[in-house]
């Protein structure tokens, strides 16, 4: 690899060329690149959600999700299926291999619903929504006016279009609009007089109003197309239809009476003389036609105001940032056009981006600022620091056009790369600075004193950066959410690392030879024979003075004694590393940590059969409370639910949300906790769960235990004896489980063989019923321009229990009261239903008020183990949740640790071609973790993924220094000199580096490991504080116990001969 810096010196010029070219191509990508929160990613996972209004939760798992169910459980590369069932709605989540792309997902979901039709209510609405981060609104903004009404119509038609236009814009959703449609009340006198029932209206309403086509003439000028029937385009046109009798679509009932006819086969009926006709009548003469607003069954308020929402969503290549700067250009020109109305942004993703953002930058200029010091308190050169001072932003620079290469965008996971990488990005450059520094105050002429330096260290941070970048290489097995997430980060990382190496070897030589200067005593010499002499008498008085500087007087005793001890300082430092190890289970451990988001969640539970007023006046009076509150910038509440989707992906259906907006320079955390004395007490409220939210980014915070059965009863048994297990565990807030809530039922069991002998069946009584209790959907009619539900309604809808019993049903022979031929009854459901691969499911879920979710963890493991013996036959229990996320993660990433280790071993051989110095490296590894975890303990910072990855990081930077260290022993030992000096030399010249590395990185991350601006923390701060503890230790590691540890290994022959000269010394003396 030296040969690049001959390469470089010897073109000089093209050098600084391409330098500058990095620079500009550097700046360009970076103004290039996308902004967002998070990486881009696909997840495998859709959701199948499905309305169908009226049906009990009952009803729709054995109707809705058990079909969707069973049909989407036969698609390939399904890793899991569950369905949830709710009043109103099913919702069937389904998550495939990592790597299933979301349009092979959804193409499969359709396929499979394709299957179900005729098998699912006619009137059930299914809905495939994927999921990918990108399908989440990156904006959201509250309309409001005096007349919300007409401005639904007026949003639709001019604000979605403008939205629509700004560029990475992927859809504009409103919601909120009240939604229209043709209700008609039948006229009950006139069916009766006419021998009519409202089936026979429906059918005939469904046989009118369509266009067929019916074939094709031949003339003289070609083809014509033959249409019968023009559709219904006006609401009069839809009164004015003619109703007939039959709903065969025969001729015979164009009469209105009948006929007799003659069949022809293969071809229709056709009539003969008809009867006597009867009068048509016409939709309006058997109901009332009336176009009216459709029931409300959602609310969305901001700040008590009830708005329309508008949801912008961004395309999967579109900046967030730019994006969302876009659409608030925009909000000026909406104003004017939509006239007198109020815009309120509800959340905004890129102002909580662009923080992270500056934040995180923030911190890396102090970094670097804090490395550069460093750097020159060591050197205490003002050109040898400008050299490195260079090399930094230049290998950054680098990174971008790598990033703006691979279409990565600068988001919180890729910016942390690169702030903590600024810490390593120097260390080849310093070992090569400090390198030729060294050699030019030997003596030596410029030119050769550069790369005579490169030569020496390049082979030794060539091997150092690959076996560093090596370490990232398993984070490509990592799955999940975590590998997702961190890859981004890793090859981000690496690529800075790659281009830190690149630099050194190739412009750092450049830059060296024309800001370094030797000494002048050299400078001013011609004669090549007294320069040599010079040369000489200056490194000796160079090396004099180097071994007189005080970090030279600190260190030399302290290799001098532990080299004559080496057992004494192996068992010492084994010591400390059980020690060490000892205080583990004392670490608090978490997932992935908040996100240190602007604002948090409410969510409000009512009573079961709570109506829609009943929970928007609860939610007003906690609308009062928390808007008094200092520091609450914006409430966005959300009642009820419209099926829209936002259920999907775990949020409750129905039910009152409400997302708190936090102003800038107030604290989250003391905001939600002033909320929550406000509503202490306040049973009028419900019962009120906070969580996190307002654009930062997390995940499931509780930890549930989930058991399947195959019966609802052992189902009920089981949840009883899990919650007596887990009851008094330290740390748990609150517990609770999915069948707790109940509402009320009223069930009708009908007496088949009673209905029979009346010539009915079960279906029919259940579909007369339905229809005296809600609205029949029977067809869509164009009215506007838009197309609208046509629904049969009734206004003396039973209201109580006797009215629903004296329901009458009619019969051949006249009518009959419901409860003449069912019992009918009041019983308590679950409010939900759940249900995986056919069989029941149910959940205790328990809220950590800790921590240390993994102390935690394994105290309701250990609990549970011991209540599965108690459990009724065929219940299973296991551990899900939070907890289960972050084993899975924990597992992965130990996998990946070792598989980092062993890359590292097979580059260390390839670099050393020896196997008992890289085994010298690995048992020196565990040592590192000493300090990471002393630092964790001292902070209080719990080991979650972060640190985890710190830890991955950690491996590589013992494995760069020793690299760097044991390389120029094993020079040494080449050159012939005996293992001890080349040892004590070796470690005295890299002493200098190895300290300007690990505190240039130190120092660089300290503004992180503080959380100064806490941009990114969640990300950063943890795998800083690793880092530099890891670093303490590692330092510790490399400058004194490997040396140690290669005195053993490789010094065995020397022993015996100092054994063997300290025997014959004993004889001498004693002679």
């Amino acid at each position: 690899m030296h040969r690049l810096a001959k390469l470089s010196l010897a073109n000089r010029s093209v050098v600084a060329l391409a330098t500058a070219i990095i620079a500009i191509f550097g700046f360009v990508s970076l103004g290039s690149l996308k902004q967002e929160l998070i990486p881009s990613f696909e997840t495998p996972q859709a959701a199948i959600v499905t309305t169908y209004v009226g049906a009990s939760p009952e009803i729709i798992d054995k109707q809705v999700s058990q079909p969707i169910e069973d049909a989407v459980r036969k698609l390939d590369g399904l890793v899991s299926s569950t369905s949830t069932s709710q009043n109103n709605i099913s919702i069937v989540r389904v998550e495939f291999d990592y790597g299933t792309k979301t349009a092979t997902v959804t193409e499969d979901l359709n396929a499979a619903l394709a299957t179900l039709k005729g098998v699912l209510p006619a009137e059930a609405d299914a809905k495939i929504l994927s999921g990918s981060f990108d399908s989440v609104p990156i904006i959201a903004l509250g309309v409001s006016s005096s007349d919300n009404e007409a401005l639904g119509k007026i949003l639709a038609d001019v604000a979605t279009p403008i939205l629509s236009g700004v560029p990475g814009v992927r859809d504009v959703a409103v919601s909120g609009i009240t939604e229209k449609r043709v209700n008609l009340e039948l006229k009950q006198s006139v069916l009766t007089a006419n021998g009519l029932t409202q089936q026979n209206i429906v059918t005939a309403l469904q046989s009118n109003g369509f266009v067929i086509p019916a074939g094709t003439l031949t003339d003289g000028s070609g083809n014509i197309s033959v249409e019968v029937g023009t559709s219904v385009e006006s609401l009069k046109a839809f009164k004015e239809l003619p109703l007939i009798s039959s709903s065969s679509g025969s001729l015979s009932s164009l009469f209105g009476g009948g006929t007799t006819t003659t069949s022809i086969p293969g071809m229709p009926s056709i009539p003969s003389v008809p009867a006597a006709p009867k009068p048509t009548l016409t939709v309006s003469d058997v109901a009332d036609v009336t176009y009216e607003n459709a029931p409300v069954t959602s609310i969305a308020r901001v700040n008590g105001n009830e708005v329309l929402t508008i949801a912008i969503t961004k395309t999967q290549d579109g900046n967030t940032v730019a994006v969302s700067h876009g659409i608030q250009d925009k909000i000026a020109e909406l104003k004017d056009k939509l006239g007198d109305v109020t815009i309120t942004t509800i959340f905004d993703q890129a102002p909580f981006v662009e923080q992270s953002l500056e934040n995180l930058t923030t911190e890396g200029l102090l970094g670097l600022t804090f490395a550069i010091i460093i750097i020159l308190l060591f050197l205490l050169s003002f050109r040898s620091t400008a050299v490195t001072a260079i090399s930094i932003p230049t290998s950054v620079l680098i990174t971008f056009i790598g990033l703006y290469a691979l279409d990565y965008s600068l988001n919180l996971f890729t910016l942390s790369a690169l702030t903590i990488a600024i810490g390593r990005v120097v260390d080849d450059s310093i070992v090569v600075i400090e390198n030729i520094n060294r050699h030019l105050s030997y003596g030596e002429p410029k030119k050769k004193a550069v790369l005579n330096a490169v030569k020496e260290v390049s082979g030794a941070i060539t091997a150092a950066t690959i076996t560093t970048v090596a370490v990232f290489l398993p984070i490509a097995l990592v799955g999940g959410l975590v590998g997702e997430l961190f890859r981004p980060f890793s090859f981000t990382f690496a690529i800075a690392l790659l281009a830190s190496l690149f630099v050194s070897l190739t412009i750092v030589p450049v830059l060296a030879y024309w800001f370094m200067k030797a000494p002048k005593a050299l400078a001013n010499e011609t004669d090549p024979v007294k320069a040599a002499k010079i040369a000489e008498e200056l490194r000796e008085v160079e090396e004099a003075k180097e071994r007189r500087s005080w970090l030279q007087r600190g260190y030399l005793p302290i290799l001098k004694s532990t080299q004559k001890h080496p057992v004494i300082t192996v068992v010492a430092s084994f010591m400390v590393l059980i020690f060490t190890f000892g205080l583990v289970p004392l670490l608090k451990t978490d997932f992935i940590g908040g996100s240190g988001s602007s604002g948090f969640v409410i969510n409000q539970e009512l009573k079961p059969g709570a109506t829609l007023k009943q929970e928007s006046d609860a939610a007003g009076k906690l609308e009062d409370i928390v808007l008094k509150v200092d520091g609450v910038d914006v409430v966005q509440t959300t009642i009820g639910s419209s099926g829209d989707g936002r259920v999907a992906f775990g949020a409750a259906a129905g039910g009152i949300t409400m997302q708190i907006i936090v102003k800038d320079g107030f604290d989250v955390a003391e905001v939600q906790n002033t909320v929550t004395k406000a509503a202490e007490g306040k049973t009028e409220l419900g019962t009120l769960k906070f969580g996190s939210g307002g654009g930062g980014f997390s995940g499931s915070s509780t930890i549930d235990i989930k058991l399947t059965a195959k019966s609802d009863k052992a189902l009920e048994a089981g949840i009883a004896e899990i919650e007596k297990s887990v009851k008094g565990i330290e740390g748990v807030s609150e517990i609770t489980n999915s069948l707790a809530s109940k509402e009320r039922t009223l069930k009708v069991k009908v007496d088949r063989m009673a209905a029979a002998r009346l010539g009915l069946t079960e279906t029919a009584v259940g579909g007369i019923v339905a229809s005296q209790m809600r609205p029949s959907s029977i067809g869509n009619l164009n009215v506007d321009g838009n197309s609208t539900p046509i629904y049969v309604v009734k206004t003396n809808i039973p209201d109580t229990v006797t009215e629903v019993r004296a329901i009458r049903i009619p019969t051949s022979t006249g009518t009959v009261s419901l409860d003449s031929i069912a019992d009918i009854y009041l019983t308590k459901v679950p409010v939900s239903i759940t249900s995986e691969k056919g069989d029941r499911t149910a959940k205790v879920s328990l809220t950590p008020d800790t921590d240390s979710l993994g102390a935690l963890g394994a105290e309701v493991a250990d609990r549970l183990d011991g209540a599965r013996k108690n459990l009724p036959l065929g219940v299973t229990a296991s551990v899900g949740g939070v907890t289960a996320s972050q084993a899975e993660s924990f597992g992965q990433l130990g996998l990946a640790l070792l598989a980092a280790i062993a890359i590292v071993f097979i580059v260390m051989v390839a670099t050393f071609s020896s196997i008992r110095q890289p085994l010298v490296l690995l048992i020196s590894i565990p040592f590192a973790a000493t300090g990471a975890l002393g630092f964790l303990l001292l902070t209080d910072t719990p080991l979650g993924v972060s640190a985890l990855i710190g830890m991955l990081l950690l491996v590589g930077i013992v494995v760069t220094n020793a690299i760097v260290l044991i390389d120029l022993i094993n020079q040494y030992r080449k050159q012939g000199r005996p293992i001890q000096e080349a040892i004590m030399d070796g470690s005295r010249q890299r002493l200098r580096p190895i300290l300007m590395t690990a505190l240039a990185t130190i120092f660089a991350l300290t503004p992180m490991a503080l959380g100064i601006t806490g941009g990114g923390g969640f990300i950063s701060q943890p795998l800083a504080i690793v880092v530099i503890g890891g670093l303490f230790s590692s330092t510790v590691l490399t400058l004194v116990i490997v040396p140690v540890l290669y005195w053993l290994t490789e010094g065995g022959k020397e022993r015996k001969v100092l054994k063997a000269e300290k025997r014959a010394a004993r004889k001498a003396a004693k002679a």
